[in-house]
């Protein structure tokens, strides 16, 4: 049986033909990476770091943004098409692939009900899969995260280990998303905890905590992994660019090194001149202090911070030619004055 080849830049692809016959279609394919999710906390540092890769050389990639409710980021370096769709209205997606050759899938419904998130995370990732089969996307990252695994502990255990047992409507419709494109042979990282430039819910929320709960945790022991938005934003616009990302693979995404929840309270309130707890509690002297109707959301918070959940990031770091950031007592400084403007801005 002939096979008609598509030859592209990233390799040769081959399908039946009907005639019998053998047909070569040379076809070098510009770059162009489409970004869905690009307003958000993690795109927001993404977006500017693949326009300066886009400026630097005449063969950079051409960068396309797709957009739901926010606007577009600003003037910058290299071009920035922007085409507008929503991921729960699979109907508004239908083109924003054509001559796309990456798609960057770092859109996410982060809390609401089951059916909300579900429409975003899970039918929205299988309706943007579709659209970019149909164009002939070469490479699908997409940007997940570890909560898929449940509560802990979790100890250094590398991809593929862990059980997946989410626990939240956004975690269980995340995952369901996840596993879509993993079939599709795309790459889907996964970190815990982000910090960073534009962050509204890590750092707050254990603001929050501790202004409820101001005492340390079985002594501040949990081992947590960590990434700040600008190193996360490094990764996946080197993995964007990769002419081989890992297919079907599932990434860790964090420092190497996993940081106390000691470290992370004690230089949160340093940098952020706040008092630091007093006392200690067990973890289970801490949830019963926290037993109302209104602390669910405080427990909830509690079990992020208060378990070992922690994980192997070697197959990451292996893959890249990006360093891992300094540690998060040095690195999360850089940090603190624009924590401290959004804080005051709205207070926890």
């Amino acid at each position: 049986m002939a096979l008609e080849g598509v030859f592209e830049d990233s390799g040769a692809a081959f399908t039946d033909r009907a005639d019998g016959r053998l047909s070569l279609r040379l076809s070098l394919r510009p770059e162009r990476i489409l970004v869905a999710g690009g307003t958000g906390f993690v795109g927001s540092h993404v977006v500017p770091l693949l326009r300066t890769a886009a400026a630097l050389t005449p063969q950079g990639p051409a960068i396309r943004l797709l957009t739901h409710r926010r606007p577009a980021p600003g003037r910058g370096p290299g071009d920035l098409e922007t085409v507008h769709g929503d991921l729960a209205d699979p109907g508004t997606l239908h083109g924003v692939c054509e001559g796309v050759t990456t798609v960057l899938h770092l859109a996410a419904r982060i809390g609401g009900s089951e059916a909300d998130c579900r429409a975003v995370n899970h039918e929205g990732t299988r309706a943007l899969l579709a659209e970019a089969r149909r164009a002939g996307v070469r490479r699908f990252v997409q940007l997940g995260t570890a909560a898929v695994y449940g509560d802990g502990p979790h100890r250094g255990e590398p991809e593929g280990r862990l059980p997946e047992t989410p626990v939240s409507a956004t975690s269980v419709t995340r995952l369901a998303g996840e596993r879509l494109v993993l079939a599709a042979g795309g790459t889907v990282l996964r970190p815990y905890l982000v910090y960073g430039e534009g962050d509204t819910w890590f750092v707050p929320a254990l603001l929050r905590l501790l202004r409820r709960l101001p005492h340390w945790v079985d002594d501040g022991a949990a081992r947590l992994s960590l990434i700040s938005a600008s190193s996360l934003a490094a990764v996946l616009t080197e993995l964007a660019l990769s002419p081989h990302p890992p297919a079907g693979r599932v990434l860790h995404a964090a420092h190497p090194e996993p940081v106390s929840a000691r470290d992370l309270v004690s230089t949160v309130c340093r940098s952020l001149d706040l008092p630091l707890p007093e006392g200690t509690l067990t973890r289970e002297e801490a949830l019963s202090h926290l037993d109302t109707a209104d602390d669910l959301l405080y427990r909830r918070h509690l079990s992020l911070i208060a378990l070992d959940r922690w994980y192997a990031t070697d197959r990451l770091w292996s893959q890249l030619s990006t360093p891992p950031v300094r540690s998060f007592t040095t690195d999360f400084a850089r940090y603190a004055p624009w924590y401290r403007e959004a804080l005051a801005e709205s207070p926890v």
